[in-house]
């Protein structure tokens, strides 16, 4: 069966309930992928409400099962399928199989549980489809009039960081894309891609660039406006900062090229330098100057709502409300910058201990369990604690339900393309210890028990080594 022919079984399944859960992630894809079902169950008249969990755990299957409904599993099921025997539910997800949903003939695909997932038909969830983007192409399937929804699907692929490793989207993300423009809901360009196109001032989008950081200005906002006055750029129209959507093309074009020219004159590789630019994605029907214009902004501000126990807020902004529910998540988003930079603080603190094969840090209840992926993340970009961009880094954070250690790993896609696998590294390590994990070859995360971080760092290192050893 094609993808396509995984949807049209799953819409029909669908068709057929009178009610229907949707049970999905709190991250800005998972959020995404919510809204996409209810949306389309809503539209064709189904009775639904939505979930929202951390991750599939016995207890959270526990939780969400419902007699009366079936259960649709967005952003996430595909790796808890021994969770889910028995159980009346289908699965629109990205992330990789658990052993008893990989190769041809598997349960996963059979009546049991259907299920969409680019993994079945050997594409990659990390970067050819979201979880948004599966539960995008089951609700195509429900209506083609759906195809307006293509936005929020993309919104969900950028919030994965989907287009990080090319600077664009690839795969089948290219066709949710084209379904967008045809439905007028979704433009892309080439441009600069650095964070805060819409709404920040131009002097701050430089002070925090990263992905590549800007050698002498990032972490500098007096040398960030330097490098702006030395090319004449006006910083505000009247007594408003202007942010990089209000620049013409040719003061854009300027400030790109010499980009470039200042990160190749400090010694930056021409293929990292030219990682400044790639494609950035409009949406097209939603307000200039808004987080909601930009999908990557619009996707950070559905992660502030995620990570800090606010999902359904994010939901409702991307099931319309423009109101109430949009106010309070621009105030989350306040918050949720504020607890990045506190949480990079305290890892400089702490600081980053270093192995043979890997990097750590152990923020305990510093920092939140939600949100300790997200600064690994980020400091593993900036280069900021000394982390070093060519070891993985792995954080802990003590979950805050009380039931064990959060694990979050991130990589360097070059890290990836030389064989590491963190989603096998998590499940691996996780399990060693008593644990569980999941998640992306560049990105997963785990929860272990308390006080096994030190065998799991040794499990995760020697997975790690036997991954990037020469074949």
């Amino acid at each position: 069966m094609t993808m396509r022919e995984d949807a049209r079984k799953l819409a029909k399944i669908l068709r057929g309930r009178g009610k229907v859960k949707v049970v999905t992630h709190i991250d800005a894809d998972g959020i995404c992928a919510g809204a996409i079902a209810s949306l389309a169950l809503d539209r064709a008249g189904i009775q639904n409400e939505v979930e929202f969990v951390k991750q599939l755990d016995p207890d959270s299957v526990a939780k969400v099962q419902d007699s009366g409904s079936l259960l649709w599993f967005t952003d996430l099921g595909s790796g808890s399928l021994d969770m889910l025997d028995g159980i009346d539910c289908v699965i629109a997800d990205h992330h990789t199989p658990s052993d008893r949903g990989q190769g041809p003939g598997v349960r996963v695909q059979g009546a049991e549980i259907p299920t969409v997932n680019p993994h079945l038909h050997g594409l990659s969830g990390a970067v050819e489809l979201s979880g948004a983007g599966a539960a995008y192409l089951v609700a195509r399937e429900l209506d083609g009039a759906n195809s307006d929804l293509a936005a929020l699907a993309i919104v969900g692929a950028v919030g994965d960081l989907q287009d990080a490793q090319h600077c664009r989207l690839t795969g089948l993300n290219r066709e949710v894309l084209d379904d967008g423009k045809r439905a007028g809901v979704l433009d892309w360009r080439i441009d600069l891609r650095y964070f805060g196109r819409e709404t920040r001032p131009l002097h701050k989008m430089l002070q925090y660039a990263s992905d590549p950081a800007i050698p002498g200005i990032t972490g500098s906002e007096d040398a960030a406006i330097a490098f702006l006055a030395n090319l004449g750029i006006q910083l505000k129209d009247g007594e408003e900062w202007r942010s990089w959507a209000r620049l013409d093309d040719g003061e854009r074009r300027l400030v790109a090229s010499r980009l470039l020219e200042h990160l190749l004159s400090y010694g930056v590789g021409h293929r990292t330098a030219r990682r400044i630019l790639g494609e950035v994605y409009t949406l097209t029907g939603e307000t200039g100057g808004t987080p909601l214009r930009d999908a990557k902004e619009f996707s950070t501000l559905l992660n502030s709502c995620g990570r800090h126990e606010k999902a359904r807020l994010g939901l409702e902004v991307c099931r319309g409300d423009r109101g109430d529910s949009y106010r309070r998540a621009m105030t989350l988003l306040q918050d949720h910058r504020r607890s990045l930079v506190e949480g990079i603080q305290l890892v400089n603190e702490l600081g980053i201990h270093r192995a043979e094969q890997l990097q750590w840090f152990d923020a305990g209840a510093g920092i939140q369990d939600t949100l300790v992926g997200v600064v690994a993340g980020m400091l593993l970009g900036s280069g900021e604690a000394g982390a070093d961009p060519d070891l993985p880094i792995i954080a802990f954070a003590r979950a805050e339900d009380g039931s064990g250690i959060k694990v979050s790993a991130r990589a360097a896609r070059t890290l990836v393309e030389k064989g590491l696998d963190l989603s096998a590294v998590m499940r691996e390590a996780s399990a060693a210890v008593g644990g569980s994990g999941g998640g992306h070859n560049v990105a997963a995360g785990g929860l272990i028990p308390e006080g096994s971080q030190a065998r799991f760092l040794e499990e995760a290192g020697r997975i790690i080594r036997s991954q990037l050893s020469p074949k």
